[in-house]
């Protein structure tokens, strides 16, 4: 196990250095720079030139590819060049309403999408299963974006229940939990169903039944506890989606974290900080991953003998 773990982190070594050149060389390429959001209208070449120089942006790309990358693997982020702030510290400030926001909404889609699965799996070819598997389809295929519009809409014009926007209170998340949790219930609930269907055709399965076992508590308690093994590593694998996914909700219900951070710098063309942002989200992905092959590893024992 010690030794699939060391193979599995070495592998994110090259993953992190391509996923780096692509997030500064397509930023970079993108017209404009952050040098025209700090000189005045109407200044002269030489200004801008002095202004490029300063933050190091008349340098070969090669080269400020290199210095960035020597610096944020020392945990340096640099600093921003519009806010003229450290990188970390606007991260640090914006994170934390991510995390609470992706963190709500992944326990959402979990226990939502578990009990759809469930239910649905319990029904076979019936009508709660067929009423469950359309509004899963429903589900995954509304854009979040979308969702979290007719959600502020249908809640918050409309009804009046929850505020619009902001940040200020418990209530304000309600929504953009539900418009992220939502999709993830889907994708949860059907691969619930899937294995739950697949777990109950096994042997075991046969043998408990003959043992005079109760059905519902052969489901639940034997089945089910099979049927959590995919569950469990596509929830480590959407860690890194969710909070992606946090960034243009976060900008739809315009509340403060890394959405509207990454977006707010993205229209100031502030590198550090887009690039700091791009790669915190490109690593939370990674990770998700990584903790996804673990969790797989650990629960089922197919796994850990194919690794030996």
């Amino acid at each position: 196990m010690l030794s699939y773990l060391i193979r599995r982190i070495l592998m994110l070594v090259p993953v992190f250095l391509a996923v780096s050149v692509i997030i500064f060389g397509i930023l970079h390429f993108i017209p404009g720079d952050p040098v025209d959001n700090l000189l005045k209208v109407g200044s002269s070449p030489g200004a801008r030139a002095e202004m490029e120089a300063r933050y190091g942006l008349d340098r070969p790309l090669p080269v400020q590819y290199g210095l960035w990358l020597g610096k944020v693997l020392q945990g340096d982020l640099g600093t921003a060049i519009v806010a003229r702030r450290p990188v970390a510290d606007l991260i640090a400030q914006a994170l934390p309403h991510s995390l609470r926001l992706g963190g709500l909404a992944l326990l959402f889609s979990t226990v939502m999408g578990v009990g759809l699965g469930i239910v649905a799996a319990l029904n076979r070819d019936r009508w709660p299963d067929r009423l469950v598997m359309g509004g899963v389809l429903l589900g995954s295929t509304l854009p979040s974006f979308w969702l979290g519009l007719i959600l502020m809409l249908v809640f918050s014009v409309w009804l009046g229940w929850f505020p619009v926007s902001g940040a200020r209170n418990a209530a304000a998340l309600v929504l953009p939990v539900l418009t992220i949790g939502l999709g993830g219930t889907a994708l949860v609930a059907r691969i619930t169903r899937v294995s739950m269907i697949e777990a109950a055709g096994r042997d075991f399965v046969t043998l408990l039944h003959a043992k005079g076992l109760s059905p519902l508590r052969i489901q639940l308690l034997h089945v089910l506890r099979h049927a959590l093994i995919p569950v469990v590593t596509i929830l480590a694998l959407r860690i890194g989606w969710i909070l992606g996914g946090a960034v243009t909700v976060e900008v739809v219900f315009a509340r403060a974290g890394l959405g509207t951070l990454l977006i707010k710098s993205l229209g100031q063309h502030d590198y550090p900080v887009v690039q700091a942002c791009l790669l915190m989200l490109a690593m939370a992905v990674m990770l998700g991953t990584l903790l996804g092959d673990i969790l797989q590893a650990m629960m089922d024992a197919r796994v850990r003998a194919a690794m030996e």
